[in-house]
């Protein structure tokens, strides 16, 4: 579940950067031109990507939740849905801003590579947010893909009563070494689409400000 969220979210990052860089050269062509305003072609390529996204997370949720073989009821299928549509449009604008905020989709590949690296260590999967030092904590919080492990674990597990072997029971378990509760779904819903709603805004606002036209 963490490696396609990783996988298939850096993917969506890094393949729409060549067409963004490709599209802004059109848009600074239009913009001389008088037939293009920063904002609204900004907007058109964040709403254009969403049915697309959409359709990917459908495909996608109906085939891995089955194979995982997760709960078949209607309100963990739709928490898992959300977190993996939210997750997969964050990293989508992620790369759009990226090149938004750089010269050419080359740095822009560059320096998200680097982000998504941070990204991975700062998770809560490799080290669990309760063991990472406290004096580097605050990024996990501030790290978008934190969130979507968050939700994902605590939506499907964090309510299991089912006790194991140690005499622990799951919930128990998920929120001593992962530090997740189910009860704080509502918080990391708000997070995760806080997110997708910044980096999508940051792009507009790069596009506008930001002109790296060499004539």
């Amino acid at each position: 579940m963490y490696a396609a969220v990783l996988f298939i979210g850096i993917q969506n990052g890094q393949t729409v950067q060549p067409i963004v860089d490709v599209e802004r050269t059109v848009f600074y062509r239009e913009k001389a031109a008088g037939m293009y305003s920063a904002l609204p072609y900004a907007f058109a390529q964040v709403l254009i990507e969403i049915p697309h996204i959409f359709l990917q997370t459908v495909v996608y949720g109906l085939i891995v939740y089955s194979m995982i073989g997760f709960d078949w009821t209607m309100e963990k299928f739709f928490w898992y849905l959300f977190f993996m549509f939210f997750t997969f449009m964050y990293f989508t604008f992620y790369g759009m801003m990226a090149v938004a905020m750089t010269p050419n989709s080359d740095i822009a590949a560059i320096v998200s590579t680097a982000f998504y690296a941070i990204w991975n260590i700062f998770a809560g999967f490799l080290i669990p947010r309760p063991r990472i030092p406290v004096w580097w904590r605050w990024y996990s919080w501030a790290c978008p893909v934190a969130w979507t492990l968050y939700g994902l674990v605590a939506s499907q597990f964090g309510d299991i009563k089912t006790t194991m072997e140690g005499g622990e029971s799951v919930e128990e378990y998920i929120r001593r070494f992962f530090g997740f509760r189910h009860d704080f779904l509502g918080v990391v819903a708000v997070a995760v689409v806080g997110f997708t709603v910044l980096f999508a805004f940051v792009f507009a606002f790069s596009i506008k400000v930001f002109n790296f036209q060499r004539r």
